[in-house]
């Protein structure tokens, strides 16, 4: 038997190639990633085919899954504190580098600055990942970025990156709690008009962070089929918990799956944030002059609320009409009032070029398309994709739909505005506009509708906060129409 000879002095032996080891939970994460930057696509939406992919191929197991969603959140959410650390680990600007290797160093100072996985660990699976997608060249860049990341942790970094709070308060919050410049204004702006007592440093920050949390699934149990205690019992214990304001709400656990309960694939229940029943329970509860007959959902897509509102009105012998523009969210629509026991209609339509006569309802709807800047703790891509430009381009449709929605509900009926914003040109700003030009139509206090939840300011609209009402930051105007 012969020996091979040995390396020359001074050199080791060539290593033999070896593939890259298949972390199917990071490849999911990283093919996420791609997709939210190279099609603008939201990771709520693409990440679940993913899984279901990973499983049916690689053997994807729920711990691996669970994995895969953090790494995705965890780098959208911060991405601007991770780019801000990365930026002072390269040796050229962040946009000479390539969005993929860039993805790749996300989600690794995510799994070394955001979870508790071991450093060793996340540089290693990240570096293998990078072999893996990018080739061995680049996997290289990846290694050594990342072990100048490790030696510090976050705080330290932030020390390093974030200018002082003194010096520029907003750079200051927008580097530590990964929110772009103008929307850490816009948010302390609105605050410091809803709630003054919050409108510190401590509001905004509780706010901005409040941002960053994961959150809860929340289902709505529809009226006449399905209440929220039969949705509690019928799911094992602790694994739900009642809701904090929605008589119709019911908290599920961390990790809790919707597609598991019976109530929801039957669709006498769905998800809906807490703030979006209170909107729609809200509308329904206010007092009218005259009849109650036939409401309008004007912008029904995708369909929560015109579920909730459809069960409501079935309960007084009312009907409703679901109108969406786009015909895929209208038929959304009819899939979530599918076996609703009362009478509807869901129509596509344009609610600012109305497809029913002025004066028809007597209770309408308008969840306007917005900037949702108050829904970022569930796409958090759109804080990085929104400019304040948007803002002007939403404004004047705002406008029109409100003032559709005016011309809709009949004399002493009910016009609520809502939306998924707290940005004060989305929210009173659009009222106030669209009210100079309707002298028959005067505010209602919304507050007393909402009557257990704290922190509604001086009214008569109202704006919900993640931070002070773990819901969505959902805003509401209701307006009457004189008699």
């Amino acid at each position: 038997m012969t020996t091979p000879p040995p390396a020359p002095r001074g050199r080791r032996a060539p290593r033999p190639y070896r593939r890259p080891k298949k972390d199917p939970a990071r490849m999911v994460a990283f093919e996420a990633l791609r997709a939210v930057d190279e099609r603008d696509a939201y990771a709520n939406l693409v990440l679940p085919g993913l899984l279901r992919e990973a499983e049916r191929k690689s053997g994807l197991d729920r711990r691996d899954a669970a994995l895969a969603t953090e790494l995705v959140y965890g780098a959208l959410r911060r991405q601007g504190t991770y780019d801000a650390v990365i930026a002072a680990c390269v040796d050229r600007p962040l946009r000479e580098v390539d969005p993929p290797v860039l993805d790749v160093l996300t989600l690794g100072a995510h799994q070394l600055l955001g979870t508790r996985i071991p450093p060793h660990a996340a540089v290693s699976a990240t570096v293998e990942l990078a072999r893996g997608v990018l080739g061995d060249g680049r996997a290289k860049f990846v290694n050594a970025v990342l072990r100048k990341i490790a030696a510090r942790e976050l705080d330290a970094w932030l020390d390093q990156v974030a200018p002082p709070y003194d010096d520029d308060p907003e750079d200051h919050l927008a580097v530590v709690h990964s929110h772009p410049r103008w929307v850490v204004s816009a948010l302390w702006d609105s605050l410091g008009r809803w709630q003054p007592e919050h409108a510190g440093r401590s509001g905004i920050e509780e706010l901005l962070a409040a941002d960053n949390d994961r959150p809860e699934v929340t289902l709505v149990a529809r009226p006449g089929r399905s209440t929220a205690a039969e949705l509690r019992d019928s799911l094992p214990d602790d694994a739900a918990e009642p809701g904090r304001w929605s008589p119709y709400a019911v908290r599920l656990a961390e990790g809790g799956d919707p597609g598991t309960v019976e109530a929801v694939r039957e669709n006498r229940a769905g998800v809906q944030d807490e703030g979006s029943q209170l909107v729609a329970a809200a509308l329904a509860a206010a007092p009218l002059d005259g009849p109650d007959r036939l409401w309008l959902d004007g912008c029904a897509g995708p369909g929560g609320k015109a579920a909730l509102l459809a069960a409501l009105a079935a309960q007084r012998g009312a009907a409703l009409v679901a109108a969406e523009r786009q015909p895929h969210r209208a038929r959304l629509v009819a899939r979530a009032l599918d076996g609703n026991p009362g009478p509807y209609t869901v129509i596509t339509a344009d609610g600012t070029r109305p497809a029913w006569r002025p004066g028809s309802f007597d209770r309408v709807l308008v969840d306007v398309p917005c900037s949702g800047l108050g829904a970022l703790r569930r796409r958090p891509e759109a804080r990085w994709r929104r400019r304040p430009d948007d803002l002007q381009a939403f404004g004047p449709l705002q406008r029109d739909l409100l003032r559709s929605a005016l011309d809709a509900v009949r004399p002493g009926g009910v016009v609520g505005y809502a939306t998924c914003s707290p940005h004060l040109a989305e929210t009173r700003a659009v009222v106030d506009d669209v009210l100079r030009d309707h002298p028959d139509v005067a505010w209602v206090d919304a507050r007393p509708l909402l009557p257990a939840l704290p922190g509604l300011g001086d009214g008569p609209d109202v704006q919900l906060w993640p931070h002070l009402h773990g819901t969505d930051a959902m805003y509401l105007a209701l307006l009457r129409r004189a008699a």
